[in-house]
C-alpha cells in the first residue's frame, strides 16, 4: 500500500520503492554474523530499518533498529549480543504500517509452544479484514504491520505442530508474500503459491540459508542451490531440509519488475540472471524502438544494462553520460522547497564531456510521476545535448501494486493520465518510447511474447490485471489506500 515518506537525498520519490529484504541461516556459529551481511547485501530492498533474531539453544536475542544495515550492526559488540547458530534478518521498507520501531521486523512472540520470530517480505491483501476478526476474537496487536496478522493466525491455531500452525495461517492469508521464521529447532522459508515475491535456498558447509536474492549468498560464500517453489514451505532443522507443498498446483505470477528494477543485477532470481535479463530487455528495445543518436547513456544504476543491451543491438557507442554521486547518503538537512527541487542534483551529474553537442538516446527503467525524468532531460540539455530521445525499459505504469511495493495511487501516475506524446511533452524530450508488453515478454524468453489468456508473470502494474484478490480494497466501506493504512495505525 502506499505511504508517504519525507523527502530523503538518497532515496528518489519518483521511483517505485523496494519492498523489503529476508535472510535467515540455521547451523552455523556466528550466525547472526552471517545475517548482518546477508541484509548488507540486500540492503538495495529496504533501507528504513532493519533486525535480526538469533537463537542460542536456549533463548532468542533480538536486536532492531532505524536506519542503514552497517550503522545497527556494524559495531562488533552489538554482534556479540547475538548469540547462537540460527538466525533470521529483515530489511524494511515500508509498504504497510508506520516508520517507527515497533514496527521493524523480525517480530518475535512466545507462544505455548515456544517462541517464534518472523520477518515478512509482501503484502497480504486481506490483512484488514483479518485483523478485524483477530481484534473481535480477542487477539492484542502490538504493531501496524500486516506481518503480525501471519503472527496471530499462528498463535490461534488449534493444531498441534507447528508446521501445521504455519500451514493453516498461509491458507488464511491473500497475498504475495515469502517469509522466513525461526523457531527453537527450525529455520522454516514459504512463498506465496503465485511466487510473486523471490527467495532461494543456499548452503554454506553443512549450515543451510534462505534469502530474498542470490547475492545474499554471495556475500558470506554460500552456494546457490535453488529457488523455493511457489507455494512450498521449507523446513530446515537437525537434520536436514524438508519441502512441503500445501497449496494447489498453479501457474506461477513472479513480479516482472524485480527483473527491471528491484533485485540486484548480479542477482539471480526465479531461475534467471537479472543483469543478463535487463541487458536483453535493452536489446529488444532497440529492435522495437530505434532512433538515429550518436551515444546511448543510462540513467545510473539501474538503467546501465538496459543501456547496454540497446547500445550493443543498436550499434550506437554506450557511454557514461551521466554520473552518478553514491556518497550522497538517506538523509540530508531539513529541506526548503529550493534544495528539494536541487534532489536530483544531488544524485546526478551531467558529464558535458560526453554530452556537448551530441544526439542522445537516454535510458531509464520506469517513469513514475515524471518529474526525476524532466529534470533528468533538462540537465543532458543543458550539458549541450541537441537531441534527447528516452527510451524505458518497462511498459507505461499505469496501475498501482498491492503486493508489496510502494507505488503511488494511480491519480499520480503518469502514464495513467496522459498517452506516450503526451509524457514525452511533459517531460520535454525529442521522442519518447517504451519497450511494449510483447516485447518485454520476448526478452524474458516468451518467443510469442505476452499470452493474455495465460501471462507468466505479474505485471499489475503495466497491466492493471490483478493475479491475487484485492480483498481489502474492495471492501465497500473504504477502498482509499490512505485510508486503509490509516485504519492499521
Amino acid at each position: 500500500m502506499f505511504t508517504t515518506h519525507p523527502f530523503q537525498a538518497g532515496s528518489d520519490p519518483d521511483k517505485f520503492h523496494e519492498e523489503c529484504g529476508v535472510f535467515g541461516v540455521f547451523g552455523t556459529e556466528d550466525a547472526a554474523a552471517f545475517t548482518a551481511l546477508g541484509l548488507h547485501a540486500l540492503q538495495h530492498r529496504g533501507q528504513e530499518a532493519a533486525g535480526i533474531v538469533s537463537y542460542d539453544g536456549k533463548r532468542f536475542h533480538p536486536h532492531r533498529a532505524m536506519g542503514l544495515v552497517g550503522d545497527i550492526f556494524g559495531d562488533r559488540d552489538v554482534i556479540d549480543r547475538l548469540p547462537g547458530d540460527s538466525a533470521i534478518g529483515h530489511n524494511r521498507y515500508s509498504t504497510t504500517g508506520e516508520t517507527v520501531l515497533r514496527n521493524v521486523q523480525p517480530l518475535y512472540a512466545g507462544y505455548g509452544f515456544g517462541g517464534l520470530a518472523l520477518a515478512h517480505n509482501g503484502n497480504l491483501t486481506n490483512a484488514r479484514q483479518l485483523r478485524r476478526e483477530l481484534v473481535q476474537a480477542g487477539s492484542l496487536f502490538q504493531s501496524t504491520m500486516d506481518t503480525e496478522v501471519i503472527q496471530h493466525l499462528i498463535a490461534t491455531s488449534r493444531e498441534a505442530r507447528l508446521l501445521d500452525r504455519v500451514i493453516e495461517a498461509l491458507r488464511a492469508v491473500d497475498g504475495a508474500y515469502s517469509l522466513v521464521a525461526l523457531s527453537r529447532r527450525k529455520l522454516i522459508g514459504a512463498r506465496d503459491p503465485l511466487g510473486v515475491r523471490p527467495l532461494v535456498l543456499g548452503q554454506i558447509g553443512d549450515a543451510w540459508v534462505l534469502a530474498s536474492e542470490s547475492c545474499a549468498l554471495d556475500i558470506i560464500g554460500a552456494d546457490f542451490v535453488r529457488d523455493i517453489e511457489p507455494g512450498e514451505i521449507i523446513v530446515i532443522d537437525d537434520e536436514g531440509v524438508h519441502s512441503h507443498k500445501p497449496a494447489l498446483p498453479t501457474r506461477k505470477r513472479f513480479c516482472i519488475f524485480e527483473y527491471i528494477y528491484f533485485a540486484r543485477p548480479d542477482s539471480n532470481v526465479d531461475g534467471r540472471n537479472v543483469y543478463e535479463a535487463r541487458k536483453a530487455i535493452g536489446a529488444e528495445m532497440a529492435r522495437e524502438a530505434p532512433v538515429d543518436a550518436d551515444l546511448v547513456i543510462p540513467v545510473p544504476d539501474s538503467g546501465v544494462p538496459a543501456a547496454i543491451g540497446y547500445a550493443a543491438e543498436a550499434g550506437i557507442p554506450f557511454e557514461l553520460g551521466l554520473i552518478r554521486n553514491h556518497y550522497v547518503g538517506r538523509t540530508f538537512i531539513e529541506p526548503t522547497d529550493e534544495i528539494r527541487h536541487l534532489g536530483v542534483r544531488l544524485k546526478h551529474n551531467a558529464n558535458r564531456g560526453q554530452l556537448d553537442g551530441k544526439r542522445v538516446i537516454l535510458v531509464d527503467d520506469s517513469i513514475v510521476r515524471g518529474t526525476t525524468s524532466k529534470k533528468i532531460v533538462e540537465m543532458v540539455r543543458n550539458a549541450g545535448a541537441t537531441e534527447v530521445h528516452v527510451r524505458i525499459s518497462s511498459p507505461p505504469t499505469k496501475s498501482p501494486c498491492f503486493y508489496g511495493i510502494d507505488t503511488p495511487e494511480a491519480s499520480e501516475l503518469l502514464a495513467a493520465n496522459h498517452d506516450v506524446d503526451g509524457i514525452r511533452r511533459l517531460i520535454g524530450a525529442d521522442s519518447l518510447a517504451y519497450v511494449s508488453m510483447d516485447g518485454l515478454y520476448r526478452a524474458m524468453g516468451e518467443t510469442a511474447g505476452r499470452n493474455n489468456d495465460a501471462p507468466q508473470y505479474c505485471d499489475a502494474c503495466f497491466s492493471g490485471e490483478y493475479p491475487i484478490a484485492l480483498t481489502d480494497m474492495n471492501d465497500t466501506d473504504n477502498t482509499s489506500q490512505m485510508s486503509l493504512l490509516a485504519e492499521l495505525a
